[in-house]
C-alpha cells in the first residue's frame, strides 16, 4: 500500500498516514498514559500515608492503649504484648504517646497553614492591587521576613509568648506567611494584567467581584501547592521547637520531644527515637507527593511536558 500522500477535491495534500505516523501516535498516547499512571500512583501514595496518620490521630481521640500520665510500665521495657512500641525512661507507654503526637502534628499543620494563608493571602492581595511605594514597601517586607528562617523565626516569637503548643502554631504561621504573601501578589499581578480583567472593571465591576470571580479562582490552584508545602514545613518546624523544649508542654505528647527524651537512651532502647522519627517521615513525605499530585492536576501545561 502506497503511503504517498492523498489529495481533498480541491487539490489540497492530506498528511501521509503511514505506519510510521501511526506508531508515532500510539508512542505519544503510551507516554501520556504511562505519565499520568505516574501521577496518579504519587497521588494516591500519598494520600495514603497521610491517611494513616489521620486515622491514627482520629483513634487517639476515642481510645489509647494506656493514658498519657499512667507510669505503672517497668522503665525502657522492649515492645511486647503489653506495650507495643515499649516504654520509655519514665515507664509511660510509647505507642500512646506516638498516637497523640500525630494530633498534635496535624494540629499543628493545619493550625500554621490557614494562619499563614489568611495573613499571607491579604497582604499579598493588598500589594497586588497597590502601586508604587506601597508595594515597594509591603514586597521589602516579605522579603526580609523570608530571609529568615521559619523556625527562628518561630523560636524568637514562642520565646517572646511562653512555649505553649496554641504559642507554636501562631508563632509558625505568622513565620510562613510572609512566603505565601509573595506568592500571592506575583500570581495576583499576573491575574490582573490580563484583559478580561481590564473588561471587567470597564464594565464597572467592583474591586471586591474582581478578587472573587476572577483574582481568587486563578491564584488558588497554585497556592493550594504551595500550601501543602508548607503543611510539611509547619510539621517539621513544630518537631524542631518540641525537641528544643519550646513546643508543647507536658502532658501533651509531640514526636519532637520524643525524639529528644530518648535521645540519651537510644542505644539501650532506640525504639523510643525510631518510632517518632519514622512518623514524621511518613507524614512530612505523604504531605510532598500530595503536593506534588495537585501541582500536576493545578498546571495543565506541566501535565503535557510529562
Amino acid at each position: 500500500m502506497s503511503n504517498a500522500p492523498m489529495r481533498e477535491a480541491d487539490g489540497s495534500l492530506l498528511p501521509a498516514s503511514g505506519p510510521s505516523t501511526v506508531t508515532g501516535r500510539a508512542d505519544a498516547a503510551g507516554r501520556a498514559s504511562v505519565a499520568g499512571g505516574r501521577r496518579s500512583v504519587t497521588l494516591v501514595v500519598g494520600l495514603v500515608l497521610v491517611g494513616l496518620v489521620v486515622v491514627t490521630a482520629l483513634v487517639s481521640l476515642l481510645w489509647l492503649p494506656y493514658p498519657l500520665s499512667d507510669t505503672s510500665g517497668t522503665r525502657l521495657e522492649a515492645p511486647g504484648a503489653a506495650h507495643w512500641l515499649g516504654t520509655d525512661k519514665l515507664g509511660r507507654d510509647l505507642a500512646s504517646q506516638l498516637m497523640v503526637g500525630a494530633r498534635i502534628a496535624l494540629l499543628v499543620g493545619l493550625g500554621s497553614v490557614v494562619i499563614a494563608a489568611a495573613i499571607g493571602i491579604l497582604l499579598g492581595l493588598a500589594a497586588a492591587f497597590a502601586s508604587g511605594w506601597v508595594d515597594d514597601t509591603l514586597s521589602a517586607f516579605f522579603d526580609i521576613v523570608i530571609a529568615f528562617p521559619v523556625l527562628l523565626l518561630a523560636m524568637l516569637i514562642v520565646a517572646a509568648q511562653g512555649a505553649s503548643l496554641w504559642s507554636a502554631i501562631l508563632a509558625i504561621g505568622l513565620g510562613m506567611s510572609a512566603i505565601v504573601a509573595r506568592l500571592t501578589r506575583v500570581l495576583a499581578k499576573r491575574v490582573l494584567r490580563a484583559q478580561y480583567i481590564t473588561a471587567a472593571r470597564t464594565s464597572g465591576t467592583s474591586w471586591a467581584g474582581i478578587v472573587g470571580r476572577h483574582v481568587l479562582p486563578n491564584v488558588w490552584p497554585t497556592l493550594s501547592v504551595n500550601l501543602a508545602l508548607q503543611f510539611g514545613i509547619a510539621v517539621l518546624a513544630e518537631a524542631s521547637l518540641s525537641y528544643l523544649g519550646l513546643g508543647a508542654p507536658p502532658p501533651n505528647a509531640s514526636w519532637g520531644r520524643m525524639l529528644q527524651e530518648a535521645q540519651a537512651t537510644v542505644a539501650t532502647a532506640p525504639v523510643g527515637a525510631i518510632a517518632p522519627g519514622i512518623a514524621l517521615v511518613i507524614l512530612v513525605i505523604g504531605v510532598n507527593l500530595v503536593a506534588d499530585g495537585l501541582r500536576d492536576v493545578a498546571d495543565p501545561t506541566r501535565r503535557s511536558r510529562s
